[in-house]
């Protein structure tokens, strides 16, 4: 085996790694929300000005006059430890990847996109807490982190094809059909969604299920439970939002997902006589199964800890196979379509023989 050819090898487990790792940082993020742990450093990139927790005295002595909560300080900090590990894991990808650059099929651009993400994901790491927690940040904050692990996934799977074709081709994976489009900027939305349901506190505004709080529609209030300019400034642990705000954002988060619902059914509906894909399609309704089933549990008993955890865990879930089923079907279109291409090159090699 060349030394180039180990090297790749080297990369396609450091991708594989990084989806990992990424999935990791996601749920210990999660977590770290959900121990309302998100300002248990009132500084950053340190903590009360250092680069370890520090002692109740130092902390006493820093500006920020925020009293120290060890356990909350640690989450956050092991947070932040662990996003930093996860940029220097996509630096060494780079200094890897950097003689193959210009080589044809090596996915070069994926990697420097991927670098692109995490440094926007350090800055909103940043203004989650020099914002004091601002929603908006919050959520993108989330969307961002799931957008790196799919980067991750991407490139994995770029990687994969590149190593197992000797010759790699220049053309570019076929595009979806709308159907793909559709269903998934519905699942940027209900993902979008549930981080603004989880960042303005919204989780358990609706008791009971499927009506909310007894009724099929209650009080709810559109203008402010989106009103997506609120004010920087004021700390929004535990929420700004008045209870029928609240209930909008956790109805809309409902609608979301019976949206989603159909678009995945239809999706797979169209697919579902292709044999290679059927197995992908099933395990998508099965993720998006599981999420429903924890998103009603979730409300049933009152968002317990165990369950929240478990619901961000079924949203990177459902978004990877969902974008493992889109990479199938990309590849399998590809298949079909070169030995077509190849048989109208050969029929016009043909041609340009007859005088």
């Amino acid at each position: 085996m060349s030394h180039h050819d180990l090297r790749l090898g080297l990369l396609i487990r450091l991708s594989q790694l990084g989806i990992a790792f990424t999935v990791a940082v996601i749920l210990m993020g999660a977590f770290t929300r959900l121990m309302d742990a998100g300002l248990g450093c009132p500084d950053w990139p340190g903590c009360y000005g250092q680069w370890v927790v520090p002692d109740s005295g130092v902390a006493a002595a820093h500006p920020s006059a925020e009293p120290l909560e060890p356990f909350k300080a640690w989450l956050e900090m092991v947070h932040r430890y662990l996003a930093t590990m996860l940029g220097g894991l996509v630096l060494i990808m780079l200094a890897l990847g950097w003689p193959r650059r210009k080589r044809a099929g090596y996915p070069w651009q994926i990697t420097l996109g991927l670098l692109a993400a995490i440094l926007v994901q350090g800055a909103f790491g940043a203004f989650t807490v020099t914002l004091r927690l601002w929603p908006q940040v919050v959520t993108l904050h989330l969307l961002g982190g799931l957008a790196v692990m799919l980067l991750f996934l991407w490139l994995h799977l770029r990687l994969r094809v590149t190593a197992a074709s000797t010759h790699p081709a220049k053309r570019s994976l076929p595009k979806l059909s709308h159907w793909w489009v559709v269903a998934a900027l519905l699942l940027a939305a209900q993902l979008a969604l549930g981080g603004w349901t989880s960042s303005n506190y919204a989780g358990i505004a609706c008791q009971g299920f499927p009506t909310c709080n007894g009724q099929w529609l209650p009080a709810m209030d559109w203008g402010e439970g989106f009103h997506l300019t609120q004010r920087v400034g004021p700390e929004y642990l535990f929420g700004q939002l008045h209870a029928d705000a609240r209930t909008t954002i956790h109805l809309a988060h409902r609608l979301g997902a019976l949206a989603l619902g159909l678009s995945l059914v239809l999706l797979a509906a169209r697919h579902w006589r292709e044999p290679r894909l059927r197995p992908w399609m099933a395990g998508m309704l099965a993720a998006y199964g599981l999420q429903v089933g924890l998103g009603i549990a979730n409300v049933v008993w009152w968002l317990p800890l165990g369950l929240a955890l478990a619901h961000t865990a079924g949203a990177v879930l459902l978004a990877l196979t969902m974008a493992l089923a889109a990479w199938q079907a990309k590849v399998g279109a590809l298949a079909v379509s070169l030995p077509q291409a190849r048989v109208q090159e050969r029929g016009a090699g043909k041609c340009a023989l007859i005088p």
